[in-house]
């Protein structure tokens, strides 16, 4: 009988072990925010579902409707960040932009909105600012130098 099984040598001899690895750093590059994927769609599952968590949907329609929105989008920015880190990490800045908003929207969307609610965006809005900083800071640092 044939021998078909194959022996596990040494990389190093291989001809395109360079190439790998240079393939293997490129493939990896811009994966330095990975940890922050996670609390990023987390921050936009509890900000699209506050509304019910804080009871008030019959207060502010407007205000439920506005945060269910901006928590989708935010969750579809953590995706993208997952699932195409090099593309998305420049949409980083719209994450900040999303903060600022959320911090003023309950006196832009909102009726005469109470302090729980405000206090929740307040506190939505500098999560997406502080993670949508530390993105695009880390995106910065790891663009390639021509």
């Amino acid at each position: 009988m044939a021998n078909v099984s194959h022996s596990r040598g040494d990389m190093s001899t291989h001809p395109d072990v360079s190439e790998m690895r240079t393939r293997y750093d490129r493939m990896l590059d811009g994966r330095d925010v990975a940890l922050v994927d996670g609390p990023v769609f987390l921050l936009g599952l509890y900000c699209a579902v506050s509304p019910w968590i804080l009871h008030y949907t019959a207060s502010q329609p407007a205000l439920m409707t506005h945060n269910l929105i901006v928590g989708i989008a935010i969750g579809l920015l953590a995706l993208g960040f997952t699932a195409a880190p090099a593309r998305m990490y420049g949409l980083s800045w719209a994450m900040c932009a999303l903060g600022i908003w959320m911090v003023v929207a309950p006196w832009v969307v909102g009726d005469s909105p109470d302090a729980g609610v405000i206090v929740n965006n307040i506190i939505i809005g500098a999560l997406a600012l502080i993670l949508g900083l530390l993105c695009a800071g880390t995106a910065a640092k790891s663009v390639p130098k021509a």
